[in-house]
Parts: structure tokens; sequence; C-alpha cells
């Protein structure tokens, strides 16, 4: 058994290097399919930080009246982190308002100066309320009119709530994402039925040169699995050979890349490649092998009838 693997093992590399114009075609465009997934895989993670540092910025603020006692603030503070679409809740007190409007507006000497003659706090508390996805800031903000508009003692206590003025750019966020997901899956799939297309022809056409050497096999009695063997270890080191070069050639990319990322988008790519190296190169190399077996076995499957 052991003999018969080191045969097939050595038959596979020596096809391998035989056809070397067909082995470097196959492996040039795997390569290319999986350095395409690589930085897709990148692209997918410097936009997700991007998106959610966007999303950490939107959020439905409800501005309460001044007269609003601590009980109704704090019951509907506890209602709206009842609702499932509710990721947090951020309360600012009158006090706390007062203490930011003065901060804001430091240098503003008439501006102070006018807050100081009122002799009172004119600014109400307020609620920042952050839903877990961006498409549920619509339910919230239903919920919301439910409480401003409805029966209760809730419905006098309620100012204003800004969704209205943030929903085009929740909206334009949440097309964003969406776009992204799907553009993401649709070049993931269509990379993924190329690279086997590709790999399936270049073994049947090594199958088809290695015809002759085949009926010899097949007349000296050899098994199946020594025939098929070689040709699928072949569909293995394509894809090994293709996941290996894909990352050697996403390194310096980027290394190039990290400072600019890093000062555009607060997110040093390069950080990030090399901290999750590990699953990447799994995911990389993992993929080309992946792709390389199923190919060879559909091939052989197809063409070497045994």
């Amino acid at each position: 058994m052991w003999t018969g693997f080191k045969r097939i093992v050595r038959s596979g590399f020596v096809g391998f290097w035989r056809n070397t114009f067909v082995s470097l075609a196959s492996i040039f465009v795997m390569t290319v399919a999986l350095f395409v997934i690589g930085s897709t895989m990148l692209l997918g993670q410097l936009l997700e930080v991007s998106l959610d540092n966007i999303k950490n910025k939107v959020d439905i603020n409800v501005y309460f009246v001044t007269e609003a006692s601590d009980d109704d603030i704090n019951s509907l503070k506890t209602s709206l982190e009842s609702l499932s679409e509710v990721e947090s809740v951020a309360l600012t007190t009158r006090e706390e308002a007062l203490q930011q409007f003065k901060d804001r507006h430091v240098e503003d000497e008439p501006t102070i100066q006018a807050l100081e003659e009122l002799g009172e706090n004119p600014l109400g508390a307020s609620l920042a309320v952050r839903a877990g996805n961006t498409s549920q800031y619509q339910g919230i903000s239903d919920f919301l009119d439910e409480q401003q508009t409805g029966e209760g003692a809730q419905n006098s206590v309620i100012y204003r709530v800004n969704y209205l003025d943030n929903k085009e750019s929740i909206e334009k966020l949440t097309s964003i994402i969406d776009a992204v997901d799907s553009s993401s899956f649709i070049v993931m799939i269509v990379l993924v039925a190329v690279s086997i297309l590709i790999t399936f022809n270049t073994l049947r056409l090594a199958i088809y040169t290695s015809r002759e050497e085949i009926s010899v096999m097949r007349l000296v009695g050899a098994s199946n699995t020594f025939i098929r063997g070689p040709f699928m270890l072949q569909g293995v080191m394509y894809g090994l050979v293709s996941g290996v070069i894909a990352i050697l050639i996403l390194y310096p990319i980027v290394l190039w890349l990290g400072p600019k990322t890093a000062t555009f988008f607060q997110y040093n790519l390069f950080d990030y490649f090399v901290s999750d190296f590990v699953s990447m190169f799994a995911v990389i190399v993992g993929t080309g092998i992946a792709l390389g077996l199923v190919s060879s076995i559909m091939a052989v499957s197809r063409y070497l009838r045994v």
C-alpha cells in the first residue's frame, strides 16, 4: 500500500513537471482568482471597519421637554432597551447637555453671556438610541411615534425625535452595506466557477496527452486508484502553488497600502494582514487546494473512464 502511494505521488509530480506549460497556465489563472479572493477579503474587512465607524455615528436622538421628570425619562429608556432592535440607549441629563453646550461655545462670549442671563437651564434631557442594524431604525422610529402621539403618560414628555433628519443618511448607509455584501458574494461565485472551469480543462488536456500511457496502464492491470491518483494530486498541487503565490503577491501590496489605509480609514490593513495571517493563509491556500481537488475529481470522472 505504501509503495503504491509513493508511486502515485511520484507520478503526480512527474505529470506536473512534464506538462509545464499547461501547469503554468492553470496556476496563473488560479493565482489570479485566489489573488482577487484575497483582495476581496481585505477590501471587505476595510469596508466593514469603515461602515462600523459610520454606523457608530448614526443614531436616533430623542429630546425631552424641560419639564420631563426623571421617572418618565427612565421609563421610556427602559422601554427602548427592551426592544430587540435596540443595541444601546445612552442618556444625557439636562446638566450634562448644558455642560456640553458650554464646552462647544466656550469661545462664543455672547452666547455664554446670554445663557447666564437666562438664569436657568433651557435644555432638556435626551436619549441616543443605537440599533443593532441600520435597517432597524425605522421600527424604532415607529415605536417612538406611538409613544409620542399615543395615549399615556409619556406622550407629552417627548419634544422631538430626529429620525427624519438622519433618515436619508441611514438609508444610504443601509444600501451601501447591502450592495457590498451582494457584490462580494457574486464576485466570489464567479471566481470559483472560473477557477474550476480552467483547472477542469487543464486536467482534461493532461489526461488527453497521457492517453497512450493510460492505455498501457490498463493493459498491465493498474488499479483505478493508481490511474486516477496522479491527476488528482496535480489538481491539489495547482491549488497549493497558486495559493502560496497569491499570498506572496498580496504581502508587498498590503505592506505598501497599510500606512495609507491607516491615514485615510484610521485602520492599518497591513496590521490586520499580519495579525490574521494564519487564517487568511488557510482560507486562500485551502480554497486553492479545494478548487484544484474538485476540478480534478470532475475531470477524472468525466474523461477518465476506468
